[in-house]
């Protein structure tokens, strides 16, 4: 069993409160959810309305599979123009 944890770092530019945040967070955590399947989560900077720190976690039986699907969630987090992924972390466990 292979779980893999990507934590991701965004900057939200058009932001102007936490309102305005979480409404696009809860954006692109429902899609990942929906398409991914993946548990996903902020983990960090949940007071700031500009920056977002989340980390997705999936499990499976190998470790590319993990990579491949993690690789996918995160090409549709970049390709979601109201934020700009700042920094990414890939662990394999």
């Amino acid at each position: 069993m292979v779980v893999g944890l990507y934590t991701v770092e965004l900057f939200i530019a058009e932001s102007r409160s936490l309102k305005d945040k979480r409404q696009v967070l809860h954006s692109i955590k429902d899609r990942l959810r929906g398409k991914f399947n993946l548990s996903v989560a902020e983990v960090d900077a949940q007071d700031l309305w500009q920056k977002s720190v989340f980390a997705m976690a999936c499990v499976a039986n190998e470790g590319s599979h993990v990579e491949q699907v993690l690789e996918q969630a995160l090409n549709m987090i970049k390709s979601n123009p109201a934020v700009e992924v700042v920094r990414t972390q890939l662990d394999l466990l």
